[in-house]
């Protein structure tokens, strides 16, 4: 062969080999802190399954790589004079993953299979706002009374009960995720198995081995799909932090979706820049069964909250990626004053030792009669770590403590299928930046999600004027006032405000930290 044959055979090479570069598959493998129970979006309550589904699914409004609310399958909306009627106009050309049309009647569709009571969506309350709402799904009206319809393929109308100032942002929660009519009518309750799940998002269901992984392929019908610049995400639940690390450091992992706390410090030492740390809007609690004796008197449930050293498990504990919360809901929320702080957040632990102890005694209990507490919690380090600490300091009150513990599927369903327990580790990340997003937990007829069963008047109450409430100060006020009163009734017993922890490859580029927590693949890159 002549040299510039040769030559030109090398070139050819070389060249088939650029373009094989240039077309391989980009996989980010992503750690989740948990195993989705489901993919069905109108029965999912979790952070971890909201990742997963806000890469699969869009609503009508969406949050962009900062957190912030944005068109999504919406490109407008139009607000009526009196602040009840929302009008959306779709995207021109906008499909599921198979190539359907998305239309307005498939977010009719949507709605109306939240709301209806059959579904048992445990978060179909989230929705009340939207006009007959609440009627329909506590079976006292009908689904084709609910204020949700389509003007044309193109054009959605919701209606709502009086003006909500956070409705917009409401609608990027999971719970407004809409899902595909056909299949559902299709496959029931099985139309989110691989093959079976059709998507309106950036990716498609690929896989979903439990235990394992969740594999998302990119969704070439998707409007933006040019933009995005990720083929494959691989999604691996991970509940044990240290094994996250781990892996990450071997290379598995681009991305963790937390840190063990115990290991803060090794970790920025060793990763330095890599490691991300910032605030998030949520709450980490101890739940108390307050329906049950002995739990059931205020006096125990206070004494138990003032008998935890928060600033301690804050710090020594959580290696102050976390925050000592004395207030259910956590500072920073929009449409919010001065947060109701428990009375005794001025006061030295010491004090508060002494404070409990007589509570305890003035409940009935004390030295050769002491309060049993069974704490319940889904097992990771961090978790393990906190209600170890807390039954220590507990210990000094006079109260003696054990643990059941399980993965995070089982913990949380035991608790939303109202199971029993004495405390129960939980924790609430705002769905939307309002003091309702925390206070409707609490409601008394919110069975899907007031786990102690907690049951004041007064707070329900409040909550129903502040949801009539048009003067936003006004409104304020009258959360505040709900708030100090689980300050005082301690239903939920808050312990530390969260923050955000993850190890980020310096290969993932687009990442930004957000107070929402919210980080879509679609506006995420990779370098090889």
């Amino acid at each position: 062969m002549s040299s510039w044959l040769k030559r030109t055979a090398l070139m050819s090479v070389a060249t088939i080999a650029l373009m094989g570069a240039a077309q391989a598959e980009v996989v980010y493998n992503r750690a989740n802190s948990g195993e989705p129970e489901t993919l069905d979006t109108h029965k999912t309550s979790t952070v971890q399954e909201s990742h997963i589904l806000r890469d699969l699914l869009e609503g009508l409004v969406t949050y962009n790589a900062k957190g912030e609310a944005v068109p999504g399958q919406a490109t407008k909306w139009e607000i009526s004079d009196d602040g009840k009627t929302y009008r959306f106009t779709l995207r021109d050309g906008i499909k599921w993953s198979n190539g359907d049309p998305v239309k307005a009647s498939d977010f009719v569709f949507s709605y109306r299979r939240i709301i209806d009571p059959a579904t048992g969506a445990k978060y179909a309350n989230i929705l009340y706002p939207i006009k007959g709402a609440e009627a329909a799904n506590k079976g006292q009206g009908k689904l084709d009374d609910l204020g949700v319809k389509a003007i044309d393929d193109k054009t959605l109308e919701i209606t709502l009960e009086q003006p909500t100032p956070y409705f917009v942002e409401l609608l990027t929660h999971q719970t407004s995720l809409p899902v595909h009519p056909g299949s559902v009518e299709k496959f029931g309750k099985d139309f989110v198995k691989p093959g079976n799940m059709v998507s309106n998002g950036a990716y498609k269901l690929a896989e979903f081995t439990p235990n394992s992984h969740i594999k998302l392929a990119k969704n070439d019908q998707y409007y933006d799909a040019k933009n995005v610049q990720i083929d494959t995400v691989m999604y691996y639940p991970t509940s044990d932090f240290a094994a996250m690390v781990r892996r990450y450091e071997a290379g598995e992992l681009d991305t963790t979706d937390d840190l063990p706390a115990d290991q803060m410090k090794s970790i920025k030492q060793k990763f330095k820049d890599q490691v991300h740390l910032g605030p998030w809007l949520g709450t980490w609690y101890l739940v108390v069964n307050s329906s049950k004796a002995p739990f059931s008197d205020v006096k125990v449930r206070q004494a138990l909250a003032m008998g935890v050293d928060r600033e301690f498990i804050a710090e020594q504990i959580w290696g102050e990626t976390m925050q000592p919360g004395y207030s259910f809901m956590p500072p920073g929320l929009g449409n919010a004053g001065e947060p109701a702080y428990a009375d005794f957040k001025e006061t030295s632990p010491i004090d508060r030792e002494e404070k409990a102890k007589a509570l305890l005694k003035e409940a009935g209990f004390g030295p050769g009669k002491p309060l049993k507490v069974e704490i319940r919690y889904n097992t990771t380090d961090n978790n393990r770590n906190t209600v170890v600490a807390v039954a220590e300091q507990w210990k000094n009150i006079g109260v003696e403590t054990s643990f059941i513990n399980t993965d995070g599927k089982t913990h949380f369903a035991h608790l939303r299928d109202g199971g029993d327990f004495d405390v129960a580790r939980y924790g609430w990340i705002a769905d939307y930046s309002d003091p309702n997003g925390f206070l409707f937990l609490l409601k008394s007829d919110n069975k899907g999600f007031n786990y102690g069963k907690y049951n004041n008047p007064e707070f329900d109450k409040l909550l129903d004027d502040g949801a009539k409430e048009m003067d936003l100060k006004k409104r304020a006020d009258i959360m505040q006032k709900a708030e100090a009163i689980l300050a005082k009734d301690m239903p939920w017993i808050p312990i530390m405000y969260y923050g955000k922890s993850h190890l980020i490859s310096p290969k993932i580029k687009g990442f930004e930290h957000n107070t929402r927590g919210v980080y879509p693949t679609r506006f995420l890159s990779k370098t090889q």
